[in-house]
């Protein structure tokens, strides 16, 4: 079996680690070619190029990038075209992936997967209709999502999502975090403000005063901020003037993703950005006020067209709001440090929500990457 897959940021290429992994079990013989990042390269993946160029989010940050990535798109599909694959796996990044799956579904009638659903709950909802077009079976990772693709006339499975199987630290390990950072028995606040260059160039002059200020009121308190390796050094470029100093986790110092796990483990509170890493949080039980601030353009759109009141995907799942969310022209530092501090004295609210939300997107099942590999395979024509 011959796979082309397709992942254009760090948490598409998770799911695609996983998903490899699951088709490997289940069809041994399975080939792939495509694009990812470290973790599809592990499942043997060469990717056609870095998977880092497709990183953008939000329309003005893809506008000065739009002739680069559309040579990208007709490199892609031009690949898909000429390896002929059983199958092609587009995994998230709709920008991208959606065109490229229109010049193949243009020029061949090779089978197309899309995982992770549009969220038409969210905002334009008539991109389902116009991704049936191009898409045969889509993978949802939430399990209020497959009557909206069955609507628009895509096949779709609630597969669940990897977050739920990932390997967690222990007690014993967070602990010898705090020991090997002279951290003690201090509160530590986890600061998380993206794995995408632009997010981060945003939300660091936010982030800086807002812990400073959570210093100020907690000054035993201690920070840690894990970095994504291709944004690393803009990371320490950013942090540098800011007034309290995080402990930098830079994997091109020899951070592993084992330390990573412990700072999630160790942490009393976690300040991050929006995105999948609420439910890895919620995944490791540390309570967490939510922020993001969009490109000047992207939010004026979002503020008309949202059909949500949370982008918090822990309130979502869980369908609370239990987590303290400032999106927009609500990302303000100091907004969000009271929030940090109110969340420190007191998480129990969040405690059930986050319980909620690793039940219903699949804890104690059969692995996601196994459900969406075995989904794949089941409705192969």
């Amino acid at each position: 079996m011959k796979v082309f897959i397709l992942a254009g940021e760090p948490s598409g290429d998770r799911l695609g680690g996983a998903l490899m992994a699951g088709l490997k079990e289940l069809c041994p013989d399975v080939t792939f070619a495509g694009i990812g990042g470290e973790m599809m390269q592990a499942e043997g993946l060469t990717s056609q190029f870095p998977m880092e160029e497709l990183s953008v989010m939000g329309i003005a940050e893809v506008l000065p990038k739009y002739f680069h990535l559309k040579r990208r798109i007709r490199e892609t599909a031009d690949a898909v075209l000429a390896q002929k694959p059983d199958v092609m796996i587009t995994i998230d990044a709709p920008d991208f992936s959606l065109r490229v799956a229109k010049l193949v579904k243009e020029a061949s009638n090779i089978r197309t997967v899309h995982y992770v659903a549009p969220t038409v709950w969210a905002w334009r909802p008539k991109r389902a209709q116009k991704m049936a077009k191009v898409i045969d079976h889509v993978l949802a990772l939430f399990p209020f999502e497959p009557p909206y693709m069955e609507a628009a006339g895509m096949d779709c499975d609630f597969v669940g999502h990897p977050v739920v199987t990932e390997p967690q630290a222990t007690e014993a390990e967070a602990q010898a975090f705090r020991a090997a950072h002279n951290i003690g028995d201090a509160p530590l606040v986890l600061v998380l403000p993206g794995s995408r260059t632009g997010e981060v160039t945003r939300l660091a002059p936010i982030f800086g005063p807002a812990i400073a200020e959570v210093a100020k009121q907690k000054p035993d308190a201690k920070f840690v901020l894990p970095c994504a390796r291709h944004v690393a050094p803009k990371v320490a470029e950013l942090t540098a003037d800011w007034p309290v100093k995080p402990i930098l986790l830079d994997p091109n110092q020899g951070s592993t993703p084992e330390d990573k796990r412990a700072a999630f483990r160790a942490a009393d509170v976690a300040l991050a950005a929006s995105g999948t890493v609420s439910l890895e949080l919620a995944a490791t039980d540390t309570p967490m006020v939510i922020a993001y601030k969009f490109n000047a353009i992207t939010q004026y759109l979002i503020e008309r067209m949202a059909l949500i009141d949370t982008f918090t995907l822990v309130n979502l799942v869980s369908d609370t709001r239990a987590v303290p969310e400032f999106v927009g022209k609500n990302c303000l530092p100091e907004k969000i440090a009271p929030a940090i501090l109110q969340t420190l004295a007191n998480s129990q609210p969040q405690q059930a929500a986050m319980a909620t939300t690793m039940d219903r997107l699949g804890k104690g099942g059969e692995r996601p990457g196994l459900r969406a590999a075995r989904a794949i395979l089941a409705r192969m024509p």
